[in-house]
């Protein structure tokens, strides 16, 4: 019996004459696509922008191997001269090693993918023989050996480049990349001899300790400060500072140590900038540190890459030249002559694209603003002068938002220039327990005209009669129940968390008063870590540094909110503390007018949605000190949910359920009413957020204040415990405040990554006379 055909021949006559060539164009544009939108990611945490070029990522591989392959399996086929218009397709595999090569701008997507350059070594060996059989194979027919071995040389450049560029990258070469020759330290078997004859010859002797010398600081960088001093940091100059200190502290990365001088070269410089420039130059340094980690830059920007890339762009210039000008194409098929001059032109775009984005990267910048003198120096101070342009469009920008309630200024730099999101993600228990969507604090104008065609849409006043009533019930019911459906599925594929971090989180853009508030409590700080125990106090304190040192007669009332629990569960006691207070005193805000706005108040909320949003969304980041976080957040929206459904609350209604938690009796602990088996810490939260408001009532104090320091503690506490890789991790992904806070407690000497005693010193000998 005959089996049937499940695809019917005319079909697969379409793809036979087709699929090479579509695979060809579709590889081609897979590598634009990449080129021009991969920078992208670093400046938005959108996970579905993220995943695209996730997507784009992955099929671009995918597309140039399956090309080889099918050309590969196609070659043969053409014996007789009336075919000979198909051995055009032998020209083409060194393209795709042209595009196995990847663009500049992203060579891993993710720190895992450093860690696979020996695989990609061995693919390039194999990619390489399996276009040199293509080649053979067409070998004695074929008119374009000379354009093919060009464009094998530029090929197998591309993908020695990015080969390189992930072996850089992998953090056990990047860590060997940085470590400093061996240091014996003084020949103490030597000094020991010495001793003992001179002790023997009866001569008096003694032994003192030369303290180790802080290193000069150049001439260039106290220029360069004089300079900040009377007309504020140059666009140059933030990107001169952002790359000395990358060049110092990127072993953040790999766990290294630092010298008691680097970390007093780094405490001194932050401590007299501004809150602006000092923000200005982390984001360039996490800039260099991604660039570093996640594209080609370490190996472009050299000597040896300029050479590498010029010899790559002139051989694909000459294939081009040679094909155009001496190959006789009246035997070859014209489409396919038309795919070939765009995978020409193709290359050659992308190579103009990278060196545009070479030239107007921050590594060249670095490298310009360099203050030497001579005429080198004149020569890079005019290029600086006629790119540095650039730098403006790239700088922070910041938008004045006027709310209802108050005015204040927001980070709202173009998204095209951006060097991180610039947004503060949110997630809060309250609202998710309600099924209600965020909120906004501020409106930058993306959302403002979100706002705007909500209004037009909601705002149309339709008469419903009878009928239309009866639909709008259907409607209704139609509604809920596919819900149900989408809901049930999304569970079942385990896709739950995914689509709570679409549809629950909020993101704010970071405020210059929260950064400034930041800036400056880590500063203060700064001037107390002086001795290495106060460094380690510092390094490990959640709140209970605060209350000792400046709340010293309400601590006792707090510590066991601190100190008496875990980290994971004082997050969420302060978190649902934070909701409870901020909900019920919104309307007091209200009457108090716009002069009077809390900032604080504000400050809490917004510290507050972002802890939990890294307990629940970003467990990685801070797995170390998270615990049992996820179970204990799971077991308090359960209860808060039971209560919420007893008393008939849905979305919107956060206020209205904060009071009823509240409302609820805490006499007794709930420990000892509930026992341990259930981790929920609603009613503990309603205890502190009771003891909070007894504070400010009865001793005055500022409560907004003090929970907003809280929560400034527990950021710091969560930022120095987060594996370091983990923040690498996340400058790919649009970056995270706690990134720029973990970078800042460095520069301001807040880690335990340094050798803070002044150094070992050196023993010399001394002889009487």
């Amino acid at each position: 019996m005959k089996m049937l055909n499940p695809i019917p021949e005319r079909y697969k006559k379409i793809w036979d004459d087709w699929n090479i060539r579509g695979v060809m164009l579709f590889s081609l544009f897979l590598q634009i696509v990449l080129i021009l939108f991969a920078p992208l990611r670093k400046g938005t945490s959108n996970k579905l922008i993220i995943m695209l070029i996730w997507s784009v990522y992955l099929l671009a591989d995918w597309a140039a191997n399956f090309a080889v392959g099918l050309i590969s399996d196609s070659q043969g086929d053409a014996t007789t001269p009336e075919e000979s218009s198909t051995y055009l397709l032998s020209f083409w595999p060194p393209f795709l090693l042209l595009h196995l090569g990847g663009p500049d701008t992203i060579t891993a997507f993710a720190l895992e993918d450093n860690e696979l350059w020996l695989r990609h070594a061995l693919s390039l060996v194999f990619q390489v023989l399996a276009a040199v059989y293509v080649f053979l194979q067409a070998l004695p027919r074929t008119k374009l050996a000379i354009p093919t071995l060009l464009v094998f040389v530029a090929g197998i450049i591309k993908y020695l480049e990015r080969t390189r560029a992930l072996y850089l990258a992998s953090l056990d070469r990047f860590r060997d990349s940085m470590l400093k020759d061996p240091d014996p330290g003084p020949n103490y078997a030597k000094l020991m001899d010495d001793i003992s004859s001179k002790v023997e010859a009866k001569l008096p002797t003694a032994v003192i300790m030369i303290e180790e010398q802080s290193g000069k600081k150049s001439n260039t960088r106290r220029s360069l400060i004089g300079e900040r001093d009377r007309s504020g940091f140059g666009d140059l100059q933030i990107v001169h500072y952002a790359y000395h200190f990358f060049d110092i502290f990127k072993g953040l990365i790999v766990d290294l140590i630092f010298s008691f001088q680097e970390r007093n070269e780094s405490r001194d410089f932050f401590i007299n900038l501004t809150p602006e420039d000092a923000l200005r130059i982390i984001e360039v340094e996490l800039n260099f540190i991604y660039d570093a980690l996640y594209s080609k830059v370490q190996v472009v920007h050299s000597r040896f890459g300029y050479s590498t890339r010029f010899v790559s762009f002139a051989s694909v210039v000459a294939a081009l030249s040679i094909f155009h000008f001496k190959v006789n194409k009246s035997g070859f098929d014209k489409f396919d002559v038309g795919i070939t001059y765009t995978l020409f032109l193709g290359a050659i775009a992308l190579d103009i694209i990278a060196f545009f984005m070479l030239v107007f990267s921050d590594w060249t910048f670095a490298a310009l603003s360099d203050s030497e003198n001579g005429f080198k120096f004149k020569i890079k101070s005019g290029i600086a002068a006629t790119i540095g342009w650039f730098l403006i469009l790239k700088k922070p920008k910041w938008y004045k938002c006027q709310q209802e309630k108050h005015n204040c200024v927001v980070l709202a730099t173009p998204f095209l220039f951006r060097r991180w999101s610039g947004h503060i993600s949110g997630h809060n228990l309250i609202r998710y327990c309600l099924k209600g969507r965020p909120t906004h604090f501020h409106q930058v104008k993306s959302c403002v005209i979100e706002k705007f065609i909500a209004g037009i849409i909601g705002g149309r006043d339709i008469q419903f009669g009878r009928v239309g009533q009866f639909l709008s019930f259907i409607y209704g019911k139609v509604i809920h129940l596919l819900g149900f459906i989408i809901q049930s599925v999304i569970d079942f594929l385990g896709l739950t968390d995914f689509v709570d971090e679409i549809r629950y989180l909020s993101h704010e853009p970071l405020t210059k008063l929260l950064w400034e508030f930041i800036f400056e409590e880590l500063k203060k700080k700064s001037g107390s870590a002086d001795k290495p125990e106060n460094v380690k106090k510092i390094h490990s304190a959640r709140g209970d540094w605060i209350l000792e040192n400046e709340y010293k007669d309400y601590r006792q009332k707090l510590l066991r909110y601190v100190t008496g629990v875990t980290f994971d569960e004082s997050l969420l006691l302060w978190h649902i503390a934070t909701e409870l207070l901020y909900q019920t005193e919104e309307e007091a805000t209200h009457e108090a007018g716009k002069d009077n706005y809390n900032d604080h108040r504000q400050f809490s909320k917004i510290l507050s949605d972002y802890m939990l949003y890294l307990l629940v969304g970003q467990t990685t980041m801070i797995s170390a000190v998270a615990g049992i976080g996820k179970i204990r957040f799971r077991d308090t929206c359960a209860e808060a949910k039971r209560l919420f459904r007893s008393k008939n609350l849905g979305a919107n209604e956060e206020k209205e359920g904060c009071e009823e938690i509240l409302g609820v009796n805490t006499y007794a602990e709930p420990v000892k009413v509930k026992g341990d088996r259930s981790k929920s810490v609603l009613f503990d939260a309603s205890m502190l957020a009771q003891v909070l408001e007894s504070l400010e009532k009865g001793q005055k104090v500022d409560k907004w204040k003090l929970m907003s320091r809280i929560w400034m503690e527990l950021l710091s506490y969560a930022a120095c415990n987060c594996i370091a890789r983990t923040h690498a991790q996340q400058v790919s992904k649009g970056g995270e405040l706690i990134t720029f806070v973990w970078l800042l407690m460095a520069h301001f000497g807040l880690g335990e990554q340094f050798q803070i005693n002044k150094g070992q010193g050196r023993a010399k000998l001394i002889i009487g006379k």
